[in-house]
């Protein structure tokens, strides 16, 4: 956060001097990943996301927040521009396994059914980062000197994402049976240290549309709305899972100062 205003202020002292740059903006927004959305879990049941939070203490709207970001924007004509954006999504959580507590046997740390054994938590954090380069066509009908300037647009970009588990895991690979002299067998599952990170980049595309306010002769306020389509593949540690959703809804406001 410190580095990206520090950047971002920078950049703003800079500007005036570069001929190609119209326009500077800053952005502050809030992201909606598609994959917390109610229709998303049942068809997508072999997703990391799904299997997260079905079966952590996760809730959907701690993954949900801010994102900050900034903009250049070149005229190429009166109606037309060419938007470079870079955004920034990043969120950590903490949870514990809903259906499962550890106990320690001779052989190891093992999960126990919730409903028939006292134990532990098993605990992990979830993380997840996104953070696109986007070049996006951007189209204002009725032009920019107006009091209201409306706008849509699209494009493509480069998706830096970071997808990471820290903590304690429950390998359901691998089963156990546990004779309580009470229940009979039951079925147990090693406790498993673990600390996996996928990080990669990937391409994706979006869209938006959203209206800016003048405030003055070079300065506008900004609202848009921007959907974003993006797929991760994993590669190393997740290699069973659905490829990763980055996509979803973004909501932000802007400064835009012209050139």
């Amino acid at each position: 956060m410190k580095k990206l205003t520090g950047l971002a202020l920078g950049l703003l002292l800079l500007v005036p001097s570069l001929a190609f740059s119209d326009s500077f903006s800053l952005r502050i927004g809030y992201f909606m990943p598609y994959a917390l959305s109610d229709s998303y879990f049942p068809a997508h049941p072999d997703s990391l996301w799904t299997i997260e939070f079905e079966q952590m203490s996760f809730l959907k709207n701690k993954f949900r927040g801010s994102t900050f970001g900034l903009s250049y924007e070149y005229f190429v004509g009166k109606n037309l521009s060419l938007a470079f954006t870079l955004d920034s999504y990043s969120k950590s959580r903490p949870g514990y396994y809903v259906d499962y507590v550890q106990n320690t046997l001779t052989e190891g740390d093992f999960a126990f059914p919730y409903v028939d054994f006292y134990g532990d938590d098993i605990q992990h954090a979830f993380s997840v980062s996104s953070t696109p380069l986007q070049v996006s066509l951007k189209i204002t009908p009725l032009g920019r000197k107006t009091r209201l300037i409306p706008f849509v647009g699209g494009g493509a970009g480069l998706y830096f994402y970071s997808v990471r588990i820290y903590g304690q895991t429950v390998n359901f690979s691998d089963p156990w049976v546990y004779t309580d002299p009470d229940l009979g067998n039951i079925e147990i599952y090693p406790v498993e240290s673990e600390n996996a990170r996928e990080k990669g980049s990937v391409f994706g595309y979006h869209a938006f549309a959203g209206f800016q306010i003048p405030i003055g002769f070079r300065a506008t306020l900004e609202a848009e709305a921007r959907y974003h389509w993006a797929k991760a593949k994993f590669t190393e540690w997740f290699l069973d899972f659905d490829d990763f959703d980055l996509g979803g809804l973004a909501i932000t406001l802007g400064f835009n100062y012209w050139f």
